[in-house]
């Protein structure tokens, strides 16, 4: 598995520090609020998992599941809702976790999606920004960190359902997928 990777971008502990930084921020942005946190798995599993546990108010969560990728490298710019929330939105300011913000077609789709329900609010929090492959307008509320336009996996980031396990992120060499 390592062996597939070209280098490492984030390290562990780099992590642990962009997480530390965005519970404190999200923390004190919803302090009066009722936070509902919505995780898009799989991918942001993870990050969601480390994210809430240094939130340190109380908030609720949910998880959707959504495709446009299947097996393939690119977003197909076709979403597939897989498993809807189970909550009621009305009366929560909602969170939308997610991975990775890359071309922005799913979580424009999704956050649409979501709006029609009712919230009290709708905001972004991304663990890696992808801004050099944006094709839908949207921006993130809150962001771990910018990435270049390299294929990264690792910390719940997947090729074709692998490597979500590494503990760091890393760009996966392009001899792996360009088969």
């Amino acid at each position: 598995m390592k062996e597939d990777i070209l280098k490492v971008l984030l390290s562990e502990e780099e992590i642990a520090e962009i997480i530390k930084n965005l519970g404190a921020k999200i923390s004190k942005d919803y302090k009066d609020k009722n936070l509902l946190m919505v995780s898009v798995l799989k991918g942001s599993v993870v990050f969601m998992a480390d994210l809430m546990r240094a939130i340190d108010i109380n908030c609720q969560i949910d998880f959707m599941c959504v495709s446009s990728y299947g097996s393939g490298t690119e977003s197909s710019g076709r979403v597939k809702i897989i498993k809807d929330l189970d909550i009621d939105l009305n009366g929560f300011d909602l969170l939308l976790v997610e991975d990775i913000l890359d071309s922005g077609v799913t979580l424009s789709n999704i956050k649409e999606i979501l709006l029609t329900r009712n919230p009290k609010s709708v905001k972004i929090c991304t663990f890696l920004d992808k801004p050099a492959r944006r094709k839908a307008n949207i921006v993130a509320d809150y962001v771990g960190a910018d990435v270049p336009d390299e294929f990264v996996v690792g910390y719940g980031l997947d090729y074709d359902e692998k490597y979500r396990n590494l503990p760091y992120l890393g760009v996966l060499k392009p001899s792996v997928y360009e088969k």
